[in-house]
Formats: C-alpha cells, structure tokens, sequence
C-alpha cells in the first residue's frame, strides 16, 4: 500500500509539472528588477503569487536590462523555440524612446512580437509605457498610441500604462530609484496589479 501510495503520488506530481504551462516575459530594466533585490520585481511577485495560488503556471522572465524592442524581437524566436509558453508577455519600447528610435520601427518591433508569439501558439498580453511631459504632447500620444495600435491590429491584450499608480501621482519621486527612472521594490506591487486582470483572463 505504502508503495502504491508513493507511486501515485510521484505520477500525480509528474502529470501536474506537465500540465503546468509557462508565462513569458520578455521586458527591460522594469521586469529585469534592476537595482531591486532578487525576487522582489513584479515579474517575480507574479510567479510567487501563482504558486500561492496552486494555479498550473510558472514564469520565465526573460527580460534584460537595456532592452530595446529590436533587441526583444532578435531574441523571441529562441525563447519561443525553448520554453514553448502558452502567454507572451511584451514589456518594450521604453528604451526605444531613450535612444531616440524611430516610433514606426517601435511599431513594426512590437508587431513582428506579436505575431510569432501567436504563430507559435501563444497568447500576447502588451504591456505599454508612456514618456513624461517633457517629450512634447504630439510625441507623448504618439508614443502611447504605437501600444494600442498594435494591440488593436494584433488582437493582442494591452496594458495601457505599466507605471500607472507610481509615475503617475503627486509626489511620484518617492516611488522610485534616485536615477528617477526605475521604481523602488515597494512600487512594484502596484506594477502587478496593473497587469494582473489583462493576464488573468488570457490565463483562463
């Protein structure tokens, strides 16, 4: 009995671990946790919470710190190849806009994503970013609109803002690093949330 017991229990584990499907997060320095301690950036608060919530996912984030969209297409078809996951999720263009790259070839790096993520069988959850007043009204809509157009033309979800609640508030310094830039550990819970009910539903 005791052998039979174990015996189930390690085929039961075994079928579970196959059943489990992979989340893949394909971001900057914002998923990279640059400048956080291990495990304490959304991407990993994300896989904490969905083994707390016994749900059949795990995470592979793949995000680099200094990505660019051009960078995260170069990379995409190896990370599809090897992890085979069920949801992209695509954190770009932030870096794009630092280095003065054209929004067009933002646009067509994020499209080209999208579309070997789904080819490969995989959901797209976007996960867009908007730049501070100081670009110019015409380039701060502009630069938000690349996320929408090509969520719309991709049929891809689409978090419109993943720094809203931090960037976004009075006083918006104390949520970040002293380089402005990056968020503190403590504002990444916030990051979650925005993007938690938009994965929730390509989870389902």
């Amino acid at each position: 009995m005791v052998a039979a017991a174990a015996a189930l229990a390690c085929a039961t584990g075994i079928a579970q671990a196959q059943a489990s499907k992979t989340i893949l997060v394909v971001g900057d320095s914002l998923s990279a946790e640059y400048g956080l301690q291990r495990g304490s950036g959304w991407v990993a608060l994300l896989d904490k919470k969905l083994h707390t919530d016994q749900r059949p996912w795990q995470v592979v984030n793949a995000s680099i710190s200094g990505d660019t969209t051009a960078g995260g297409r170069s990379r995409l078809p190896g990370l599809l190849a090897q992890h085979k996951p069920a949801v992209v999720v695509l954190e770009l263009g932030g870096n794009d806009t630092l280095r003065g790259l054209p929004l067009s070839a933002t646009q067509a790096n994020l499209g080209a994503m999208a579309d070997a993520a789904r080819q490969a069988g995989a959901r797209v959850l976007l996960v867009g970013m908007q730049v501070p007043p100081n670009y110019g009204a015409r380039y701060t809509q502009d630069f938000a609109r690349v996320f929408t157009q090509v969520a719309e033309a991709k049929g891809a979800a689409l978090v419109p803002f993943l720094l809203k609640g931090v960037a976004d508030v009075p006083n918006f310094e104390k949520n970040f690093q002293a380089d402005r830039i990056h968020p503190l550990a403590s504002a990444h819970p916030t990051m979650l949330a925005n993007v938690w009910p938009a994965l929730q539903k390509l989870m389902q």
